[in-house]
């Protein structure tokens, strides 16, 4: 970990400071071997199913369109792959749930020829804004920070909402993950230009890339190349989770508050993370669609601890083979990191776009502690950096009163999971705090 010299920025709510293990952090990413077969599902992003576009039996090309974005939210997906498109059924994925998706037996690496596969840096950007914010949808690219959120919708600004600052998400605060920290010290120069094409495509003037001074190589690399650049900076930030929280990061570095139920574009901002702004620059230079992604394989027993380069669909397996197998004291698997992160079954679930990592706890500290009755502390009221009660919402939830947790701002939990890291007493406080949500979207939709 860098050596501190004075206090960052950070957010002024809650927050807390679990160790950050970042144990894959000095090793590069690595492009992982093809597979032999990808299952790639049809919805990875917020929003509608994308529609499936391809039959089985069809040969696909790697890039090729094969479910198309259906209405303004969604997204397009393509095939990360070359070969025959096999079985379309209902998988099991990462999320736990199942989902309509397209398998695809490898067959050579036979690419659309419009594609640009090049190392060659393209920093002119000959695209309109408008034109920008199509290339971007057609390609499918979306939110790699694990929230999905299609990347052409943030662009498309509502009427009346003005903004005046991008910021660039760099912060990487979950635990072990080392994914976006890679990407920046090496696509460094891609990310600029990615982030010049956002500035175009908003009309903004002004973007600061975030990064915890944790990262402190990441930091000197984009200021040694920003020193000429008068409308980008880069702001090293204390480390501090949920430091990569939207409303944290907005908030740390510009002192706005995003209202309750409100969105960044309400305070005049957009956010987009490193890994999504590089996908970007690929997307609008490159034609390249979002059909591959860095993932950290990690945990304290893996044997080899890496970033690897995955194409969309690739089964978690074959990560952990390539990452020297699963060790026998494993207890726990989770696609993502510890604090955000969700446990999976089935090695076989496939790698996705907000699929940041995969991380393998022991045993030891995979089981969940015997609970206690609250003993009102207020260390989780403490923590929330929401400024929420969470005890209460908690209490609620358990009780099935989702109403009255609604009154209390259940909906505004970014479910960081710093209420159960500090809780004494080991209460599953987010666990009830997700169902709490759930029954509320059961209620809308009914």
């Amino acid at each position: 970990m860098a050596m501190r010299l004075h206090k960052h920025k950070t957010f002024k709510t809650g927050g807390i400071h679990p160790h950050d293990n970042k144990l894959s952090a000095q090793v590069a990413i690595t492009p992982l071997p093809l597979p032999k077969m990808v299952t790639i599902p049809i919805i990875q992003h917020i929003g509608a199913p994308a529609k499936i576009v391809v039959n089985r039996g069809d040969m696909v090309k790697t890039g090729q369109i094969i479910a198309t974005h259906e209405g303004f939210v969604s997204s397009n997906i393509h095939a990360s792959v070359s070969g025959r498109v096999g079985v379309i059924e209902e998988v099991m994925d990462s999320t736990g749930f199942k989902h309509m998706a397209i398998t695809i037996r490898v067959k050579g690496d036979d690419w659309e020829e419009t594609i640009d596969r090049s190392d060659t840096l393209i920093e002119e950007i000959k695209l309109t804004p408008k034109e920008i914010v199509s290339r971007i949808m057609e390609a499918g690219v979306v939110g790699m920070g694990g929230a999905a959120f299609p990347s052409h919708v943030k662009l498309s600004v509502p009427e009346g909402k003005h903004v005046d600052h991008l910021l660039i998400n760099g912060v990487e605060c979950e635990p072990y993950l080392t994914a976006d920290h890679r990407v920046m010290l090496e696509k460094p120069k891609e990310i600029i230009v990615g982030i010049k094409i956002l500035m175009k495509a908003l009309g903004v003037q002004k973007t600061i890339i975030g990064i915890e001074y944790n990262k402190a190589d990441a930091i000197e690399i984009f200021q040694q190349l920003l020193k000429n650049e008068k409308h980008i900076g880069v702001e090293a930030l204390e480390v501090q989770y949920p430091q990569g929280g939207e409303k944290q990061l907005i908030q740390a570095l510009l002192n706005r508050e995003v209202p309750s139920g409100g969105l960044p574009a309400d305070v005049g901002v957009i956010v987009h993370n490193v890994g999504t702004t590089f996908a970007v620059y690929e997307a609008v230079q490159k034609n390249k669609p979002l059909l591959e992604r860095v993932v950290t394989v990690t945990g304290k027993s893996v044997k080899q601890p890496s970033n690897f380069l995955v194409r969309i669909g690739t089964p978690v397996i074959d990560l952990l083979i390539a990452a020297g197998g699963v060790p026998e004291d494993t207890g726990k698997i989770v696609s993502g990191g510890p604090m955000m992160g969700k446990a999976i079954a089935d090695l076989d679930v496939p790698v996705a776009k907000g699929t940041s990592g995969i991380l393998l706890i022991p045993k030891d500290e995979a089981s969940r502690s015997e609970t206690y009755n609250c003993v009102h502390c207020g260390k989780c009221i403490e923590a929330c950096p929401m400024g929420l009660e969470p005890y209460r919402l908690l209490i609620m939830s358990k009780k099935g009163n989702s109403q009255r947790a609604k009154e209390e701002h259940i909906l505004d939990c970014i479910e960081c999971g710093s209420c159960s890291f500090v809780c004494p007493s080991n209460r599953p406080i987010l666990d009830y705090i997700r169902l709490g949500k759930t029954q509320l979207k059961k209620q809308k939709s009914v």
